[in-house]
């Protein structure tokens, strides 16, 4: 596991290690914001152990794979000046369109071949950028030729007027205040030079009560060089753009259970994980997706949180949260799930 990157491959020796026949299932994870993978290294090492456990499986390898957002991490760009500027979410939509595509099977007879199925999880900003990458790769299949995308899981998404959401209307306040928005990231990087690496690490873990795995990320974040403005950059962002649902009906698949898109491939199946009382998300406007969406159950799954789970779940509710992924994992991908069967 690396700052930017972590990879959970099959574990070795298993029944379809070395098998020709088997099925490759590409899990990828896409982090909401501040976007760092390292946030989620329980969680995916969770889900790692609950597929390793899963005896209903049959001829699948799942690979898991998690990457950070651009700009995140200092040694991925060139430093960012006020002429070149930390990305905004259409930059991340690409770079997880590329990301992903060039992702090859790395173990087993199959290594070097394109993934067999890949199931994208997306979190908070992490959800928009899946649904956009799959609603784009669907649009034109071009864009990724070999990517083979069967589903989607929304862990609480940030999908429609996050600016109306009750953390998102302070950031559009600030966004739109003169001089402040564009200066808010001066303030903060200012204001955390003061602090040693030792005494912010204290503070995160003890004051705010971070476990060690979200303190270390925490604090070398905080200290980094780019990271704060890029957290605050791309947050900017989301209050611009992540406005109205505008994507089509070739992404929910309503016309007819048995539509294809032009390259025969059905689109994919979609789990959306909304928490119940989330500051990120505007409860009204969660209600009306949920209600325009709900016909749609054979290709779209809507679920809202009954057990408090909180909206950053990778800090301290990994194992709950891992659970039910590895649950709605098991029901596409079970013994008589579809995207094997019909798209295998």
């Amino acid at each position: 596991m690396s700052a930017d990157h972590i990879l959970f491959p099959p574990r070795l020796g298993g029944d379809t290690s070395n098998n020709n026949n088997s099925q490759n299932v590409l899990v990828f994870l896409v982090p909401g914001n501040p976007g760092l993978i390292g946030y989620y290294a329980p969680f995916l090492s969770a889900l790692r152990d609950l597929l390793d456990a899963t005896t209903s499986f049959k001829g699948i390898d799942f690979h898991i794979h998690g990457q950070s957002l651009a700009g995140f991490i200092d040694g991925d760009h060139e430093p960012f000046t006020s002429r070149r500027k930390p990305y905004d979410l259409e930059y991340q939509i690409q770079h997880i369109v590329k990301a992903v595509s060039s992702l090859r099977i790395e173990l087993g007879p199959k290594q070097g071949q394109p993934y067999d199925h890949v199931l994208l999880i997306g979190h908070s900003v992490g959800a928009y950028i899946v649904l956009e990458t799959c609603h784009r790769v669907l649009r034109d299949p071009c864009l990724a030729p070999e990517l083979k995308l069967t589903s989607g899981i929304l862990l609480f998404p940030t999908i429609d007027h996050i600016a109306d959401s009750p953390s998102g209307w302070k950031l559009n306040m600030l966004r739109q205040t003169p001089l402040l928005g564009d200066n808010a990231y001066r303030i903060a990087q200012g204001f955390l030079r003061l602090w040693p690496y030792d005494t912010l690490y204290w503070f995160v873990s003890k004051t705010l009560g971070f476990p060690q795995h979200a303190a270390e990320v925490t604090t070398r974040w905080l200290k980094s060089r780019d990271g704060v403005w890029q957290s605050l950059h791309l947050g900017m962002d989301e209050m611009r753009v992540i406005g109205e649902d505008k994507w089509d009906d070739e992404l929910w698949e309503i016309a007819t259970s048995s539509r294809k898109t032009s390259n025969s491939v059905a689109p994919p199946k979609f789990y959306f994980f909304f928490g119940q009382q989330d500051h990120w998300v505007a409860d009204h406007y969660r209600d009306e997706f949920i209600r325009k969406r709900s016909s749609q159950n054979e290709r779209t799954r809507l679920i809202v949180d009954e057990s408090k789970l909180p909206h950053a779940f990778c800090i301290e509710h990994s194992q709950p949260v891992a659970e039910k992924v590895h649950a709605w994992i098991t029901e596409m991908f079970g013994t008589a799930s579809s995207p094997i069967t019909k798209a295998g």
